[in-house]
């Protein structure tokens, strides 16, 4: 079949030529129409429901809306989890689905569960909607309107708003592929009636009267027409408010002297705006408005970018003077800088493997005729992409490796320039030069007898990349473009080196056929000297050579194991998303303040900073439901060519986050836009990595969550921390006295319509100007809705008409109430995040999870998950170990298929382990962890590691087969035959990933641990197959041909998966308790911690005689003639005495302090210790009682079995048998898992890095030998701190009263006074030389004494304040240590009862049962019972033994005799 194709392309190079052409068309126009994007759309298939309620607070929004919503979406079927978000006056409901769901059928599944949702949900509470159909990745353009300078005071932010709504938004939703419009910022503009209560009362009208009114002069009618022959008329009215004096003119009822009260009588008539609940900034300049285009999910981002420019530059030729659209977030800025890595990595690969085989081949003939099979192979893959709808992006383009796709072709035309040059074709022709019929034949022989070689390399790369295929979720979004590319690519190349190779090579290729020397073999002979004393030793040494090669192995495999990993790296978006908090119940201004703040700072003292747009709170469309207390800051870099202030990413994203730390009470967490709604979507937060913690109630989850918060801040690389608020919203509560409600004659529903809409204001209707509609909305006026007074002072209208305060119908308070609830399928949870820079993520995780396990425990139903970027990669690690032995398995399958022998597919699988050695030798000495793209690498590796051992082991079987016998002259015969296309192959391969591998450009960063893997990878498959391959050949065909026998096939599938397989690390050897104790005491971190505090204390004790600074000063001037002097003085203070031994004293007590605060903590880490080590062995004791019982019950059930089968017993002494063994053998596996939990902890107490095993296997009976008198306890360590705080405050207090002390001040002074000096009546002339000197001496006695008294007062309460805390654990000890006596007396009661009476009669119940069933006079079930009952006796005295022991090392705990 083949061999017809090559022959048909020869004899018609006109159709291949056209059909070449064809293909150039047809590409060059899937070129065109190819979807360009950054990376993949990895985000789940995900519905959102939103609903606004915006009076409802969290709780009643969960109960009331949430519940509703998440109930009734619990029966579509294909869906994987269903999260929300509730807060005050929001909902969002996120339903995931599957994969394979089609995003609008479960679209419609939602819409069809919401009208049975909104049945259940309360009428007026709010209307569930969906959410625009988009992603994650949708947010393509995000824009601000301002205006031009010398305009800021024409435009508000209201009119901004209104532009944005009814100008730019409006023209924008047209546009193809965009989903929808988000407006952000400004003020929604209504029309407000405020309504003043003094006049509503004195005038005697309800707010519902106002609503009539409103309602009854806000309408429009029409009277059909009249007929007026030849004409009709027809009959409109227009009653539409249009202004504000319309409203003003409206009538709300007449006064009983017949005088209209008018609108305007009783409400202030203006323009207002909505509640708001999100703001936008812009640098510093205050606030903007602004918009987030939506683009619809499947859409080609890069066309409907162009759509959205260009509706834009349509859109801004309406906005009225001054007023401008400014882009701040562009995906074409991401897609063309990840597009212009892609494009410059693949143009540099194409010229380094054109280069190096024109360098190869040594005929630039030949290098150009497979270098023109890249672009043609590149075409033919973008236009099946383009046919399959994948979208060319930074991973989908990234991997294609050119000297893969040549590789066949460069088989093909190096086999026909062998058997051109190399076969005296000169003396077959009889000419120097072939004719082009004799070139075609030559051409079709060379080529048909080498094609099997050029198919089988194509295949293997093919077939390595089927599982990459078959991965499913983000690592399968994110990875089958990449493959389907390649294969794409490589089938190209297939197609192409059957037909257009050979054809092309017929034509152009050189038809001489005498060989000429050339740099190729001058290359070539370089490489055999080297190689050939290499290969002579390699084969002298044999068992060195092997034994190196295995070692290697282990050491990488070791390697990886520490490597650490990551899921996927960040990519480099060229901006920030800075996360920034204030403090929990901030209000929307003060959240914008701090946004202006913190623009300025990053605009002013960060030249590579544009500009910086805050985005507060939630938008329009809240598909990113922040609080008021949230913001958003985008920080919008320039080119990193521009950049002065750091040379990387996480280098400037740490100065500018030490540069925001001035700014106080705000936490501010760095990513990247497009990642932090990635990281949102996918799994809830915004961090790399998210801690969620389950559970009911919610003081306790924050309590929870406070504690890994802290624990947290302990983990290196863990930055930005954020722990989620979800208590402290400050709320007015309005509490009803229904019997007060019922005196009245009122209702809750009445009341509770007057509150909302006097202070939430509620629409009374619609005011249309022109095209644009404004809510018409009553509330009160700002000055009546400002305080907790003004709800207690609003009146409501009985139904007999009298006015009735709030006051006197409810009781109206201050109470801190949950701020925001969020649950995953129905569980509440609480979240702590954090990002990861400097490290890699699954250690920083590791660290987290051990600090946690060993620091806080969780109460019943309380417990935490990991998640966040951690949760992506061991999800995908576990599908990877699905898809490597597969991809292994295929790669040995088609070896033997190949070579039909299972020793030679063997010896040629050996280049896997051994390119696994570079690959992960290359990412550690690059200080890469290991990740998705780093596993994918290796296996794209595997492929194309076998390819030189085929090579090889092709060419030792065909010169074994052409007679030689010699195995070392075929080795080295065949070595030096095949050495050439071996590194051809390994150099074309590697080189074309090295621009990969080294590249800075934006998305670089995903493709480089791929091609790091690929080059470390075949740099070590091809020097250690070039040395190692032929030493195990000689080796294996020594032995001969092996028997597949059943262990020899484990053998060799337990060597198929050996790269596969994780080594378990060694287990230690059991220790004693006192070993135990001594490693804990030796190696827990707290441990350490109180060590170092001592030496702190005794440290700082060295500052007790610290008398401050000395003054130094000169003085230069005219200060005595007009002469220039000097003078020089030294000054010292020095405090009273009595306060440097008052300081030496306090430090003495505070070193005295910290010794014995480690000496509490050695108590409570021993306590631990002991108490966790004599429970594993009361689990071992029973581990041994329980497996007795199932032997004793497994031979029963035995028996029981067959005496049923004889019909000497019946059906129900079987069953009873087989329940009591089931029982037991549940017992054992609680039992097994209770010793592994207890093991860990064990470990983690001694900071051990391997697991720990005991070396009692019987529990052991503890002694007490302390007396028990009341007074035992005082030398409890904790009790002996406090009472060292107390000599710690009088010290401290001594040191204040010492201060209150007057302060001595010395000096000496030495200055020059020039000029003439009397001197016994003599003028004499001093000069700068002669000098004047004197002493001072002084006191500094405080006059102002106030505040040093108040602190030595301060010193005095403290003291106190001590003294009772010392008293009360004092008291609080007492009881501890009586109820631990109590405790202790009632186990030791229980331990002789069972040893004087209850064992011994076990021990007869079970001599005498045995005894009487053996004789038959009691039967199996009564046999059966008084076993249990025995057995149930050893079981409780084993409980009670561990209950003892634990009793003791209470008391010794308490009383400090650890």
């Amino acid at each position: 079949m083949l061999d017809k194709i090559i022959h048909f392309s020869i004899k018609n190079k006109i159709v291949i030529g056209l059909f070449t052409i064809a293909l150039i068309i047809w590409g060059s126009y899937s070129l065109t129409q190819l979807p360009i994007d950054a990376v993949p759309d990895i985000t789940n298939n995900q519905v959102q429901v939103i609903t606004s309620s915006p009076s409802l607070a969290a709780g009643e929004i969960e109960r009331l809306v949430t519940f509703p919503v998440e109930q009734t979406m619990a029966t579509i079927p294909g869906i994987e989890e269903v999260r929300s978000f509730s807060r005050f006056g929001l909902s969002v409901v996120t339903i995931v689905f599957k994969d394979n769901v089609d995003v609008y059928w479960a679209r419609q599944q939602v819409n069809e569960r919401l009208t049975e949702a909104k049945t259940i949900i309360p009428d007026g509470v709010g209307s569930p909607e969906l959410a625009p159909v988009t992603t994650g990745l949708g947010e393509i353009y995000q824009y601000v309107i301002h205006t031009k300078k010398g305009y800021e005071n024409k435009y508000s932010a209201t009119d901004l708003r209104t532009i944005q709504d009814w100008i730019v938004r409006r023209q924008l939703l047209g546009t193809e592929g965009v989903a929808d419009i988000s407006s952000f910022g400004g003020f929604l503009k209504q029309y407000e009636i405020a309504l003043n209560p003094d006049k509503l009362r004195s005038m005697n009208i309800s707010i519902s009267e106002v609503f009539t009114a409103l309602q009854k002069n806000n309408q429009n009618t029409g009277g059909a027409y009249i007929d007026k022959k030849p004409n009709a008329y027809f009959i409109r009215s227009e009653g539409l408010i249009g202004s504000i004096e319309d409203i003003e003119k409206i009538v709300v009822k007449a006064n009983p002297n017949g005088i209209p009260v008018l609108m305007r009588n009783v409400a202030k008539i203006n323009l207002g705006h909505a509640t708001r609940y999100g703001a936008m900034t812009r640098n510093d300049e205050g606030e903007v408005v602004g918009a987030i285009v939506m683009m619809l999910k499947g859409a080609n981002s890069s066309k409907v970018i162009g759509n959205v420019k260009e509706r834009i530059t349509q859109i801004e030729k309406t906005l009225p003077e001054g007023v401008v659209i400014e882009p701040f977030l562009d995906r074409t800025k991401l897609v063309n800088n990840a597009i212009s890595t892609v494009t410059k990595n693949l143009a540099e690969g194409a010229l380094i493997v054109i280069f190096v085989l024109v360098l190869l081949l040594g005929n630039w003939r030949a290098g150009l005729v497979v270098a023109s099979v890249i672009p043609l192979a590149m075409l033919f893959a973008i236009a099946l992409m383009n046919m399959f709808g994948v979208s060319g992006n930074l991973m989908s383009l990234g991997a294609i490796d050119f000297g893969l796709i040549v590789d066949g072709a460069v088989i093909i035309v190096e086999a026909t320039l062998h058997h051109i040059t190399g076969r005296r074709l000169f003396e077959k022709f009889g000419s120097a030069k072939l004719t082009q019929n004799q070139m075609d034949s030559e051409v079709y022989e060379s080529a048909s007898k080498i094609r099997n070689s050029a198919a089988f390399g194509e295949i293997i790369i093919l077939i390595v990349y089927l599982p990459i295929l078959a991965l499913v979720g983000i690592e399968g979004k994110m990875f089958k473009p990449m493959a389907q590319t390649v294969s794409f690519a490589i089938l190209g190349a297939f197609i192409l080196s059957l037909t257009y190779v050979p054809m092309i090579s017929a034509l152009c290729l050189s038809k001489n056929t005498q060989h000429k020397r050339n740099i190729s073999d001058r290359i070539m002979e370089f490489f055999q000297r080297v190689y050939t004393p290499l290969i002579e030793g390699a084969l002298k040494r044999q068992i060195i050579i092997v034994t190196s090669a295995i070692l290697l192995f282990v050491s990488s495999l070791i390697l990886f194991m520490n490597m650490g990993g990551e899921f996927i790296p960040s990519i480099d978006e060229g901006d920030f998303a800075v996360e920034t908090r204030v403090l929990s119940g901030s209000s929307i201004s003060q959240t914008i303040e701090a946004s202006l703040r913190a623009g300025k700072i990053l605009k002013e003292k960060f030249p590579e900073v544009k500009q910086v747009i805050g985005k507060i709170g939630s938008g329009e469309i809240p598909t990113d439901p922040m609080p008021v207390e949230a913001c958003d800051l985008m920080v919008i870099l320039k080119d990193k060519s521009e950049w002065t202030s750091a040379s990387t990413r996480d280098e400037l994203a740490e100065k500018m986050s030490e540069a925001l730390e001035v700014i106080p009470g705000v936490t501010f967490g760095f990513q990247q836009p497009i990642q932090m709604r990635f990281n949102e979507l996918m799994t809830g937060a915004k961090q790399d990595v998210v801690i969620k913690v389950y559970g009911e109630d919610l003081d306790m989850l924050t309590q929870y969550a406070t504690k890994i918060g802290k624990l947290s801040s302990t983990v290196e690389g863990a930055q930005d921390l954020y722990v989620e608020k979800v208590t402290g919203q400050q709320q007015i509560v309005i509490k009803f006295d229904r019997d007060k409600i019922a005196q009245f004659g009122l209702n809750i529903e009445d009341i509770n319509q007057v509150i909302r809409t006097g202070f939430a204001g509620e629409s009374a209707g619609l005011v249309y100007e022109g095209e644009k509609r404004f809510d018409l909305v009553v509330r009160l006026e700002k000055e009546n809705r400002q305080s907790i007074e003004d709800i207690n002072s609003l009146f409501i209208t009985a139904p007999n008409g009298n006015q009735v305060p709030v006051s006197q119908l409810a009781e109206v308070e201050f109470k801190i109430s949950p701020n925001q609830i969020q649950r995953d399928d129905a569980k509440r949870r609480i979240t702590v995040g954090f990002n990861v820079r400097g490290r890699d993520v699954e250690s920083v995780v590791k660290e987290m999870q051990a600090k946690v396990d060993k620091d806080i425990k969780f109460s019943a139903g309380y417990y935490p998950t990991y998640g966040g970027t951690f949760k992506n990669l061991i999800e995908a690690r576990q599908r990877l170990s699905i898809a490597v032995p597969v991809a292994l398995l295929l790669i040995f399958m088609l070896l033997f298929f190949t070579f039909k022998s299972f020793k030679h597919s063997l010896l040629i699988f050996t280049a896997i382990p051994l390119s696994a050695i570079g690959g992960i030798f290359a990412l550690w000495l690059r200080g890469m962890p290991f990740s998705i793209s780093a596993g994918v690498g290796f296996i794209a590796l595997f492929g194309v590691a076998v390819l030189n051992g085929i090579v090889l082991i092709a060419e030792f079987n065909s010169l074994k087969k052409d007679g030689m016998t010699n195995l070392k002259d075929i080795i080295l015969k065949g070595t030096s035959t095949r050495l050439r296309p071996v590194i051809m192959t390994a150099l074309v391969a590697s080189l074309g990933f090295l621009p990969m591998a080294l590249s800075h450009g934006s998305g670089a960063e995903v493709q480089k641990p791929l091609a790091t893997v690929v080059i470390g990878g075949l740099i070590s498959a091809t020097l250690l197959t070039l040395l190692v391959l032929p030493v195990l050949y000689l080796f294996f065909e020594k032995m001969g041909k092996p028997k597949l026998t059943p262990s020899t096939t484990i053998i060799a599938i337990l060597l198929l998966l050996l790269p596969c397989i994780n080594y378990a690390q060694s287990v230690n050897t059991g220790i004693t308790v006192q070993q135990a104790v001594a490693e804990a005491l030796k190696n827990n971190a707290t441990i350490k911690a109180g060590n170092y505090e001592i030496d702190y204390s005794k440290a700082l004790k060295r500052t007790a005689t610290d008398i401050g600074k000395t003054n130094v000063s000169l003085t230069l001037g005219q200060f005595n003639s007009i002469n220039t002097d000097n003078n020089i003085s030294i000054n010292q203070s020095i405090p009273f005495p009595t306060v440097f031994t008052s300081q030496a004293k306090l430090g003495a007590a505070t070193i005295k302090s910290s010794e014995l605060k480690l000496k509490v903590t050695q108590n409570e880490l021993i306590n631990q210790v002991k108490s966790v080590y004599y429970y594993l062995q009361y689990l071992q004791a029973e581990n041994k009682l329980l497996i007795s019982q199932d032997s004793i019950y497994g031979s029963f059930a035995k028996a029981s079995d067959l005496r049923l089968k004889t019909g000497e017993s019946n059906l129900l002494e079987k069953t009873t048998a087989e329940t009591q063994l089931m029982e037991v053998r549940n017992l054992l596996a609680q039992n097994q898992s209770n010793s592994l939990i207890y093991q860990s902890q064990l470990q983690a107490l001694m900071n051990s890095k391997s697991p720990v095993q005991i070396t009692e296997a019987t529990i052991s009976k503890l002694d007490l030998s302390t007396p028990m008198d009341s007074t035992s306890f005082n030398k409890n360590p904790m009790l002996a701190y406090l009472n060292q705080q107390i000599e710690i405050s009088n010290k401290q207090k001594k040191v204040e009263t010492a201060k209150v002390l007057p302060d001595f001040t010395v000096g000496y002074f030495n200055q020059s006074l020039i000029g003439y000096q009397t001197i016994n009546g003599i003028d004499q002339y001093f000069d700068a030389s002669k000098r004047f000197s004197g002493f001072q001496v002084g006191v500094a006695i405080p006059l102002w004494f106030v505040p040093q008294t108040a602190k030595v007062k301060a010193a005095s309460i403290n003291e106190k304040v001590v003294q009772s805390n010392y008293e009360q654990y004092q008291i609080t000890m007492q009881g501890q240590y009586n109820q631990a006596i109590q405790t202790f007396l009632q186990h030791k009661n229980t331990i002789n009862y069972y040893e004087k009476n209850a064992l011994p009669n076990a021990d007869l119940i079970i001599k005498q049962a045995d005894k009487g069933f053996k004789s038959g006079d009691i039967d199996y079930v009564e046999f059966l019972q008084a076993l249990k009952s025995a057995l149930s006796i050893k079981s409780n005295y084993l409980q009670s033994l561990n209950q003892y022991n634990q009793s003791i090392i209470t008391l010794e705990f308490l009383l400090g005799k650890n």
